[in-house]
Order: structure tokens, then C-alpha cells, then sequence
């Protein structure tokens, strides 16, 4: 392996754009190739890579001789057949954006690869690595005394536009609560230290999208209520046209021995200027003996603002990736086994909302994953 990490890029749109200048920030590493089929992103790319080759392939990239490792960020439904093409190919450490795999059907296909593939592979949840939210799982137990219910708000702008608007559709996607929301059952499941049972979900009529072409059919908000195997609850409650909040998301953990809150703003690109100066994301400790809460701003260097819109985290996350890649550390700290139970648990929000009935994660075998043991 040369001196230099050499990456390379499965597609470049506005995600994969992000990694690009996130991967700039890294000392030691490179992009060598990317395989981005859109033209125009394509040439956006180059712009933070210009050094790289763009090829026409994954099969011309794979050939591609300076290349160490992979990140992908094509759209959901192309992850899991693009894994399984490197698996046949050159298998290389993978990051891989979420979700991990779009429909219940191909859970097969997962396992075959998850007990198969030689090299290591890390699906990218960004959430975990925002500041607020890192302060906030490395203290919930200790502010908690044992965390018993965990809420977590996002309200935030509707889905953005993409190349051919593949994110309007279910089928493309895996629904809201798989594309959009399988960050928050990640981190439901990281803070609990526990796994999910059952699930009861609910969704208004959507407010976005509707009078675009092809009939949109995905949800811009709902409700899901989890119970885990441990006693605890935890509640999601998601809102995509709400936004002119003043924090993106808000998380909070409940226990005997008092609450913590992160309060972490959105993309500092959508606030208004003449609101001034963004929020900061915060962290918000409130015991209940002695009473009152205890704040606490963990500001995000300008630089690491600048290169995203998830408030530094896509860089902390490249950095524990560049370390694995280099040997550095024995396994991905967000393994196939962590991104196959988000996508599940988001698979059994959107099933609860079309049948409206509770799921139980006992009863669905699609359910069952390397991290998720149905309870009995």
C-alpha cells in the first residue's frame, strides 16, 4: 500500500461531492478514480478532484491500478449490486453511504455477501459523529443513570432535488424512514444498548412533492414508537417542511437520574442571513438533583461547516475509515450488521404505516439480521 491512501468514487452527486471535500481535509489521502455517469456531476467532481481519472465503469475503475479502497454514494437501490459487483471483482475496504439495501428481498443477497466478503466494509451513518450528538452518546448513561426514553425530533427541508429525482420514490429509495431515518434508528439503537421488538408507526398525508411529475409516493413526516428488548422506548417524530426551526434535530435521553439533550442545527447554507450568526449546536444536561439544566456550545470548526451539510461528522467518520484502511484499527466502527438493522427497523416503520398495525420484529424472518436476534 503507497504512503498515500488512494480512494476511489462510486458516484459524485451532492453526497458524494461532500465525501470529495472531506476527503481533501485528509492528510495521507488521495481520489484517484471516480465513476460518476451524470455529466454535470461529473465535472463538479473534478472540481474538488482534479487530479482524479474519471472512468465509464465500475469494472474500469476496479482496473484502475492506484486504488486502495472505495467510497460509494450512488443512489439507495444501486448499493447493494455495486457491492456485490466489487465482490466478484477486486473486493477493497468499502465505505458505503446509507442505506445499506433498499427492499426486504434482498436480505438473501446480504447475508451471501456479509459471510463472504474479505475486506472490510463501513456504512456511512454521519449522525453518529456530529459533535452534539458524539457528546451526547459518550455521557447519556452517566446523565441518565440508565437511560429509559430517548426522543429524537427532526424537523427539517424537504428532500432535495437530484439527478432524475430517484429520492421522490419508494421504490428507488426504500421509503422515508429507510433512506431519511435509518441514521436515527442507528443512534436509537448505539444509546439504548439494546435491540427493537416492536414497532407502531404512523404517517400524515404528505405536503411536498405533490404536484410534481410521476406521482411522488414518498412521506415527508410521521410518527414511530419502538420498544427494545431492555425496557427502554424511544420515539421518532420526523417533519420535512419545518424548515425554519432554529436546530435541525433535538435529542433527547431520559432516566432516573435526570436528562440530556444535543440540539444540532441544520445545514448552515439554508440559514437565513438576516437571522445573522447560525446556531451552535448544543449540549443540554438537566439533573435532577441538584435541578436545572447545564448547557454547554460545542462549536464546529468553519472549515469542517464548510465541506457539508452534517456539521463536521462526514469528516470524523473519513477519519476512522482512513484508519481502518490503513490498518490502523481491527474493524469498522459501523458495520454491515449496524447498517442491515437501521435499514430493517426502517423497514418495519414503513410496514406499520401502511398496515396500521403494530410489527413485531418476531414475526418477520426479513426482520432478523447478524445485530438483530427476534425476541421471543
Amino acid at each position: 500500500m503507497s504512503e498515500k491512501i488512494r480512494y476511489g468514487m462510486i458516484g459524485c452527486g451532492m453526497m458524494g461531492q461532500e465525501h470529495l471535500r472531506n476527503i481533501a481535509l485528509l492528510d495521507g489521502a488521495e481520489v484517484t478514480v471516480i465513476f460518476e455517469p451524470d455529466a454535470e456531476m461529473a465535472a463538479q467532481a473534478l472540481h474538488f478532484a482534479p487530479t482524479a481519472k474519471l472512468v465509464g465503469s465500475i469494472a474500469e475503475a476496479l482496473a484502475h491500478e492506484a486504488l486502495d479502497c472505495l467510497v460509494i454514494t450512488s443512489p439507495n437501490f444501486r448499493h447493494l449490486e455495486q457491492l456485490e459487483e466489487i465482490a466478484t471483482t477486486r473486493p477493497l475496504p468499502v465505505l458505503v453511504e446509507k442505506p445499506l439495501f433498499t427492499a426486504p428481498d434482498q436480505t438473501a443477497r446480504l447475508m451471501a455477501f456479509h459471510d463472504s466478503y474479505p475486506a472490510p466494509v463501513w456504512v456511512a451513518m454521519e449522525y453518529r459523529y456530529m459533535p452534539p450528538i458524539a457528546a451526547f452518546l459518550e455521557q447519556v448513561q452517566e446523565a441518565t443513570g440508565g437511560l429509559n426514553m430517548l426522543t429524537i425530533r427532526e424537523h427539517r427541508f424537504p428532500f432535495l432535488f437530484k439527478v432524475g429525482n430517484w429520492n421522490r420514490f419508494n421504490r428507488y429509495t426504500g421509503g422515508t424512514f429507510v433512506e431519511k431515518c435509518c441514521h436515527f434508528f442507528d443512534l436509537m439503537r448505539l444509546a439504548i444498548g439494546s435491540e427493537p421488538v416492536r414497532v407502531m408507526a404512523s404517517a400524515p398525508p404528505s405536503r411536498n412533492h405533490i404536484n410534481e411529475e410521476g406521482v411522488p409516493d414518498i412521506l415527508d413526516a410521521g410518527y414511530a414508537i419502538l420498544e427494545f428488548a431492555n425496557g427502554a422506548r424511544a420515539m421518532l417524530e420526523l417533519c420535512m417542511y419545518a424548515e425554519g426551526s432554529r436546530y435541525q434535530e433535538e435529542v433527547c435521553a431520559v432516566g432516573p437520574k435526570g436528562k440530556i439533550e444535543a440540539l444540532v442545527p441544520g445545514p448552515t447554507r439554508f440559514w437565513p442571513d438576516h437571522l445573522g450568526a447560525p446556531p451552535v449546536p448544543k449540549l443540554v444536561i438537566s439533573p435532577r438533583n441538584p435541578s436545572g439544566p447545564i448547557e454547554r456550545e460545542l462549536p464546529v470548526p468553519p472549515e469542517l461547516l464548510a465541506a457539508g451539510d452534517h456539521n463536521g461528522s462526514t469528516f470524523h467518520q473519513h477519519e476512522g475509515f482512513l484508519a481502518l484502511v490503513r490498518g490502523e484499527r481491527d474493524a469498522p466502527e459501523v458495520g454491515l450488521a449496524d447498517g442491515w438493522a437501521a435499514v430493517a427497523i426502517g423497514q418495519a416503520v414503513q410496514e406499520s404505516i401502511v398496515t396500521g398495525q403494530a410489527v413485531s420484529f418476531a414475526s418477520h424472518p426479513w426482520l432478523t439480521t447478524p445485530a438483530v436476534v427476534p425476541a421471543e
